[in-house]
């Protein structure tokens, strides 16, 4: 997970939820803001502060989301990936799960 502490803007946060398919009230009950906040956000009718942006740009990050920098030499805009294609996701999805619960081990 990136810990980049560049705020991001309204266009990006309504890119990075469509792009992590996740409704309004599941990112808030994943970050601790309010869905009306950052809905209004979105839109562009209000800005969040400096640390409920970063709390917005981590919990999208932790819902697979990768935030892209402009590259000015390149002429690149900004923009949003996932973290993982869907195939890759599934592998670590089944790795995690392989050989059952983990139990205390002795060695």
């Amino acid at each position: 997970m990136s810990t980049t502490s560049t705020l991001i803007t309204a266009d990006l946060a309504r890119a990075a939820r469509a792009l992590a398919q996740v409704s309004l009230s599941v990112l808030s009950a994943r970050t601790g803001l309010e869905a009306e906040d950052v809905r209004a956000f979105e839109r562009g009718v209000h800005d969040l502060d400096e640390e409920r942006n970063r709390v917005l740009r981590v919990g999208l990050e932790e819902l697979g989301v990768e935030f892209l920098p402009a590259d000015d030499e390149a002429g690149v805009g900004y923009g949003v990936r996932q973290k993982f294609n869907p195939r890759t996701d599934k592998r670590i999805e089944n790795w995690e799960n392989e050989g059952g619960p983990a139990l205390e081990d002795d060695i």
